[in-house]
């Protein structure tokens, strides 16, 4: 995919960073299913505790994909818009004040730049990935 070995080998430690946190994300989910799903209950999202199970089980999904290179079509896009949601959703420190507001715009900027990291993931995923199992480009 790219002019030389060790681009090769950068794109795949950056596969494993970013796929590995969001993965690591995702297994929290279902570690803390109770406290994210009183979190997303007091946020007002629909049925929490299911979309705790989900959420988790797409941030695992999508980082594996995108470590191992197994549908990263479906993974990487699918991870776009679940931290784009979760940005708005989950982060709107536009409501609250003080250290709050802080730390929910810290999320909401973080979900918000990790949704461009899987966009550029999403972008590469037509092509075949060094160091990856490359099923489902």
């Amino acid at each position: 995919m790219f002019e030389t070995a060790g681009a090769d080998i950068v794109f795949l430690l950056a596969r494993i960073l970013f796929g590995g946190v969001l993965a690591f994300m995702g297994v929290n989910h279902f570690r803390n299913v109770e406290e994210m799903t009183g979190y997303a209950d007091f946020k007002g999202i629909p049925a929490p505790k299911a979309s705790v199970l989900f959420s988790g089980g797409l941030l695992v999904f999508g980082g594996l994909s995108l470590i191992a290179g197994v549908l990263p079509t479906i993974g990487a896009p699918a991870l776009a818009i679940f931290l784009l949601v979760s940005a708005v959703t989950m982060h709107d420190f536009w409501n609250m004040e003080g250290e709050d507001a802080q730390n929910e715009m810290t999320g909401f900027l973080k979900n918000v730049f990790g949704a461009g990291g899987a966009l550029v993931f999403f972008a590469l995923a037509g092509a075949a990935w060094p160091y990856a199992l490359n099923v489902g480009l």
